[in-house]
């Protein structure tokens, strides 16, 4: 009995065939919306072929590459199955270091407070310092919302609305990752380690609901803000608040391909294009 794939996409048969890493964004996204749900079975190498129309070595191909990002395993005899418990944020940090690894770095981020993108960043520019990697220049551009001024969210949940207590507390988060940034990429200039060493913020007032990362123009990483009910402490009072789980998101990642009708490419070429016009219209300058 054929294996029933209709959750990974239509496939169009006048479009080009879709090579490994289009078929691991596939398989991916059902994992990380758990249509494939941990511990399920993938599907096999045979009825992926099958079903996208490529070569079996293909379809292997696109298995390996999730098995590299821990995101399936495989056992003896019986094929690949999702892990109990995947950790894709985790994940971005071996991206990071090997953007490093360049000559010339180039990070875009686009969120609410850049916290990941510190602790991403800050083994790769330790490494830096210690002479371990070398590049010429570093080019780190983050975007982030302007908590200054009244928000969507985070809220205060008894009333559904902005509140600017609840808004300072998230301006802290947001400056000490901001800052922390900024201080990192300058310490490395000031010491001559790098030729060329910036990070430069700009804020814009559009609530956050999605972080973004874009790697060389090569790689991007996308996740949505899930918005939780939580009480924390604002200025010492439990208060409820709709806030923006950030931490341990699913990112999906999309890479640059030969093929520039691939889904990663267009998607990286996208998010790019997005960043640039926002960037360049309705942010401002980020008082340090």
């Amino acid at each position: 009995m054929a294996e029933n794939l209709d959750y990974l996409g239509d496939v169009d048969p006048t479009a080009p065939k879709p090579g490994s890493r289009d078929i691991a964004n596939r398989l991916r996204a059902a994992i990380l919306t758990q249509k494939l749900a941990p511990g399920a079975q993938v599907p096999s190498q045979p009825a992926l072929a099958d079903h996208f129309g490529v070569a079996r070595e293909t379809a292997r191909r696109a298995v390996d590459i999730l098995k590299a990002e821990r995101l399936v395993i495989t056992r003896q005899g019986s094929g690949a199955y999702v892990r109990a418990k995947t950790q894709r944020p985790v994940e971005l940090r071996p991206h990071i270091e090997a953007a490093f690894e360049r000559m010339h770095v180039a990070i875009d981020f686009a969120g609410f407070s850049g916290e990941t993108l510190r602790d991403a960043i800050t083994e790769a520019l330790d490494k830096v310092r210690a002479g371990d990697l070398t590049p010429e220049s570093i080019t780190i551009r983050v975007m982030i919302s302007d908590m200054t001024v009244p928000m969507a969210l985070p809220a205060r949940a008894e009333t559904q609305s902005d509140d600017p207590a609840v808004r300072e507390r998230a301006n802290r988060i947001t400056r000490r990752a901001a800052d922390s940034i900024i201080d990192q990429v300058q310490e490395l200039s000031d010491l001559g380690l790098v030729r060329s060493a910036q990070a430069e913020v700009r804020v814009h007032s559009a609530a956050p609901l999605f972080k973004m990362y874009i790697l060389n123009g090569e790689e991007a990483w996308f996740g949505f803000y899930p918005v939780i009910e939580r009480t924390v402490a604002i200025k010492g009072e439990p208060t409820a608040i709709y806030d923006l789980l950030g931490k341990d998101v699913p990112l999906f990642h999309y890479t640059v391909s030969d093929d520039s009708a691939s889904h990663g490419t267009q998607f990286v070429e996208g998010a790019a294009q997005w960043f640039d016009s926002v960037w360049d219209t309705i942010t401002r300058e980020y008082e340090a």
